[in-house]
């Protein structure tokens, strides 16, 4: 079964991805602009580019095809206006450079994204490489949910990894953005690390995976890489992620861990990664500079005005999270996050009332690392650089969260509210699909006809198209989701049978041991 779960969790995955890809126009993703000049200079050679006088960030040169006119992004910031007011990427009149502010950003993302641009030019090259990138992303989700159907006790795990299908994740994964690639590889660590983990432990047969211990290391070594090269603070969120799985392991697992001689290998070639990581950044100097006050709220600010002040705003940055698109100007109705916080709510309450001790411990650790982090994190650099948290930023907290629920309530402690897994499964997953639906077709009016005019408009009157048309769009996403929605059931559905199969047999065992140990009566014999 692994396999074939990998395998479909690609293939619905990228189509969700691409999806999403097509959806928006270009450099509509927040920051894209900057990423995808970035990725077309350095696959063509310029890996950092140069400063020029006057001009605040790195310039990068562009070829006379993806030359850069600033009208293409007219509709930024204005939900009103839809799409159709800017010129294409490669305009005669456009720049052949970009003053783009990740220029000294590492360069393993970029290469991977960028090499469409050398076969196609334009937007058709932008929505090549948001295509790539998407496909990447979603096989790290397919070797997290290939690690996390590898054991016998998985029953709620396909509901934590919904999550990763939720909208605004797969809107990153289809943008050329390094932040979706950084999610997509700090949920396949989540989950693969924590495998490897109880696979060390051995002592709950149930949680012990199927697949070698080898591959396990694979996937955690890769994800753990990729983590920490997608940027600047990469190496940070690594020791993060790997000291909550190892808190969520136990001490046990985490000594074999590092007194095993095999696992040094791969643990030198996680340390290689995040040493190249820091080397570059240092040396690169991609680390934030000095902002000046028009940048960002705070700047000069202290330590505590920083924290506070993440800490008041985290409904927000939790929101965010949940969708908030474009630059900001395509938020969703107010009933809309609803739907996903429904979903969300079932998931972490039952995990919460089940999980004793150190499960329980654990719950909490994450939870209050995906509030406190950021609040420490810009507290520390709030006065040099303001305000400058999102709340995309800290998904790959808020999945751990999500993804710790799930596994505490498929193990032991859950064992009491199995009878309820598949039916609760099954309405959560419809909220988490339902929601991302509404939210792509919302996200589509906002591009095609803008926020003031009704829905009818985009039948009447569209005033942009995407690729494939919108009305095809929505049908194929609707489709899509339905797929996922069945998968996803059925795998639960398939795993929790599997479980109480093992469970009845277990138990059928340890009777039929207890009845062989108890002794035969002693008869008296009777003497003639």
């Amino acid at each position: 079964m692994p396999r074939s779960v990998f395998w479909f969790a690609f293939v619905i995955m990228s189509a969700l991805s691409i999806l999403w890809a097509l959806a928006s126009p270009i450099f509509s993703v927040p920051d894209e602009n900057a990423h995808a000049t970035k990725a077309i200079a350095q696959v063509r050679g310029q890996v950092i580019g140069y400063h020029v006088p006057g001009i605040k960030h790195t310039v990068v040169d562009l070829p006379a095809e993806y030359s850069y006119d600033p009208q293409i992004q007219c509709f930024v910031f204005q939900s009103a206006q839809p799409a159709d007011c800017g010129v294409e990427l490669g305009d005669p009149g456009g720049a052949l450079w970009f003053n783009t502010w990740v220029g000294a950003y590492n360069p393993l993302y970029y290469y991977a994204v960028g090499w469409p641009s050398l076969i196609f030019d334009g937007s058709t090259g932008i929505y090549a490489m948001r295509i790539v990138s998407g496909l990447l992303c979603s096989v790290f989700v397919a070797w997290a949910f290939q690690t996390a159907m590898s054991v016998r006790r998985a029953r709620w795990m396909p509901l934590g990894l919904a999550f990763a299908a939720a909208p605004m994740v797969v809107y990153l994964f289809g943008a050329v953005n390094p932040n979706g690639i950084e999610i997509a590889a700090t949920l396949a660590l989540w989950v693969s690390l924590l495998r490897l983990l109880q696979q060390l432990d051995g002592r709950n047969l149930g949680t012990v995976s199927t697949l070698s211990r080898g591959y396990l290391w694979f996937i955690v070594t890769i994800s753990a890489i990729v983590l920490a090269t997608a940027r600047a603070l990469g190496p940070l969120w690594l020791v993060v992620v790997v000291g909550l799985c190892f808190l969520a392991g136990g001490w046990l697992p985490v000594k074999r861990l590092f007194t095993t001689g095999s696992s040094y290998l791969w643990l030198t070639l996680v340390a290689a990664g995040s040493l190249f990581s820091i080397l570059w950044t240092l040396g690169g100097g991609s680390l934030s500079s000095q902002a000046d006050k028009s940048d960002a709220p705070l700047v000069g600010a202290s330590f505590v005005q920083g924290f506070v002040y993440v800490l008041r705003n985290t409904p927000n940055f939790v929101k965010q999270a949940m969708g908030y698109f474009g630059w900001f100007d395509a938020p969703l109705p107010a009933y809309a996050y609803w739907l996903l916080v429904s979903a969300i709510s079932l998931l972490v309450v039952l995990a919460f009332a089940v999980a004793r001790r150190r499960n329980l411990i654990t719950l909490a650790s994450v939870t209050a690392a995906s509030i406190l982090v950021p609040a420490f994190l810009q507290g520390y650099s709030v006065s040099q650089t303001g305000i400058i948290w999102q709340g995309r930023y800290g998904l790959f907290l808020y999945l751990g969260v999500v993804i710790v629920a799930a596994v505490v309530l498929s193990g032991s402690e859950g064992a009491g509210l199995a009878f309820l897994s598949t039916r609760v499964i099954w309405v959560a997953l419809g909220s988490i699909v339902l929601y991302g639906t509404v939210a792509y077709f919302i996200v589509l009016q906002r591009y095609v006809v803008g926020t003031e005019l009704p829905v009818s408009a985009m039948w009447r009157e569209p005033a942009w198209q995407p690729p494939l048309g919108w009305p095809t769009l929505v049908v194929l996403y609707g489709l899509v989701s339905l797929l996922f929605l069945m998968w996803s059931g059925r795998l639960a559905m398939r795993s929790a049978r599997a479980d109480d199969e093992a469970e009845a047999y277990e138990a059928y065992e340890a009777n039929e041991a207890n009845e062989a140990a108890v002794p035969e009566p002693e008869t008296e014999t009777v003497r003639g």
